[in-house]
């Protein structure tokens, strides 16, 4: 069985985070793991996923849109996601029993940690309401600001994560 990584990264944050995840996945139960960008995510997903983690930056309280994504681009991200984050991936994933775990995850701008709003619990709404999986945890993961770096810390939290999510996994 394999756990699918799947993230939206504008500053490479948040793809950091998701190779953090997937190496915290890896050392727990040394099953295969594959992190992908989301321009490259497969849709369907293939019967050997047993566990996917969705990751993205939160823009605006919630999931990228394709406003806010070139809104980032503008501002000097890195090119390539103006048309297809994780909200447009999410949506062309077909309904399944809703048995598969999924976990989200996001990256936030520290400054804003107590304010409402999360692609991660955005996400995990989707994915419950669209039957695209169980969910199993969010988390999010905090930059100093949009462009990072990440917090300290968060890197080796987003390892311990991904090591307790592959112990969910069973």
């Amino acid at each position: 069985m394999t756990a699918l990584v799947v993230h939206e990264s504008h500053w490479g944050n948040t793809r950091a985070v998701a190779h953090a995840i997937a190496d915290g996945l890896a050392e727990s139960d040394g099953g295969p793991v594959q992190v992908v960008d989301v321009a490259a995510a497969p849709s369907p997903l293939p019967d050997e996923v047993d566990l996917v983690v969705v990751g993205g930056p939160t823009h605006a309280f919630s999931m990228s849109r394709p406003t806010t994504r070139r809104g980032a681009h503008d501002q000097g991200a890195e090119p390539g996601h103006e048309d297809r984050g994780i909200r447009e991936w999410l949506d062309t994933l077909p309904a399944g029993d809703g048995s598969r775990p999924v976990a989200t995850f996001d990256t936030r701008a520290d400054q804003v940690r107590r304010l409402p709003g999360s692609a991660a619990r955005a996400a995990a709404r989707f994915v419950a309401h669209h039957r695209l999986g169980r969910m199993v945890a969010t988390e999010s993961f905090y930059v100093e600001d949009s462009p990072g770096p990440l917090v300290d810390g968060e890197l080796e939290r987003a390892r311990a994560w991904g090591r307790e999510l592959a112990s969910q996994r069973g």
